[in-house]
């Protein structure tokens, strides 16, 4: 089955794909800064929904979007990670259970609420309020809808973000991985580690065997999506080492590199905060170190022209 959601009309109409019997993604074009994917699990006595939006008004559609079909409330909501386009709008999901891992509570509200001057253009965020994990784990949790196991996993190191976690659901083999990867948009690991990222999508991810993957962003993907990103994540690496040794900052490795293959994707500016984490991975700091995202964030805007980073949420 797949619908189109209601209500959201810019840069693209949400869409729901029935990606397994009764399992759905929700898909928002065109998956750039704070546009996400969700998706959920319908049971007979209830959902289980994979993430919230970033907005009151896009969290709304895709609660809209899971009444298309069915009637039961959402019991349960488990947080990816704690970026604000997967949690801002938790507090929409009334009565339900807010599930994820122990740092990804924190990193909720360590983050607080949302802005976007003058890292990004002006934003309708709507009434946001923060609700963060108030169910946590440290290693994962597992879920049921109905008679189907749905594991939820930390992948246990630093890639995306500290906190990433993964939901499986083995029968069907389908993969919601949240952040971790990206269709069709610029990886960003500025808050996570490089070379995490690389050791969990080939270590964690890609052992799965997943036939079917709702990506934190794009359209839905086969496992093949998996090399396409580690690939993205090498080129990064090696720009880094390359230019550590011209002695160029991440800015300027950044301006002087020419993206390639990877020039298609959406959010380029991203390759800079990439820098920045890759870069202080090469002076020995630990993955998901603090970094000086400030300084980072800072240098994207410059790498823009100097102007805010372009969201359309």
């Amino acid at each position: 089955m797949s619908g189109v959601a209601r209500d959201v009309t810019s840069p693209g109409r949400p869409r729901l794909e029935e990606v397994s019997e009764g399992i759905y993604a929700y898909l928002q074009p065109d998956g750039t800064w704070w546009i996400n994917n969700t998706g959920f699990l319908a049971g007979h006595r209830g959902v289980v929904s994979v993430d919230a939006c970033s907005t009151e008004r896009r969290t709304r559609a895709y609660l809209d979007a899971i009444a298309s079909v069915t009637p039961r409330p959402v019991r349960t909501l488990v947080n990816t990670h704690h970026h604000g386009d997967h949690t801002f709008g938790n507090y929409l999901f009334a009565g339900a259970t807010v599930v994820g891992h122990e740092r990804t509570r924190e990193g909720v509200l360590g983050w607080g609420r949302p802005f976007d001057a003058p890292v990004w253009t002006p934003v309708d965020w709507g009434g946001i309020e923060l609700e963060p994990p108030f169910l946590t784990y440290t290693e994962g949790v597992t879920l049921w809808v109905d008679d189907l196991r749905c594991e939820v996993r930390h992948v246990g190191a630093p890639a995306h973000t500290p906190n990433d976690s993964i939901v499986w659901v083995p029968d069907r083999r389908v993969l919601f991985c949240g952040d971790l990867l990206f269709n069709g948009g610029t990886p960003f690991l500025m808050q996570g580690s490089v070379a995490g990222a690389i050791s969990v999508l080939e270590e964690v991810v890609k052992p799965l065997g997943a036939e079917t993957i709702v990506p934190g962003h794009g359209p839905v993907s086969g496992p093949g999506l998996i090399d396409e990103v580690l690939g993205y994540l090498r080129f990064v690496q090696d720009t880094a080492v390359a230019g550590r040794a011209a002695g160029l900052s991440p800015l300027e490795a950044g301006r002087e590199t020419d993206l390639g293959p990877y020039a298609g994707l959406t959010d380029p500016e991203r390759i800079v905060g990439n820098l920045h984490r890759a870069y202080a991975e090469l002076d020995g700091a630990e993955p998901g170190a603090e970094i000086d995202v400030v300084m980072a964030m800072a240098d994207m805007v410059t790498y823009n022209g100097g102007k805010p980073l372009t969201c359309r949420a």
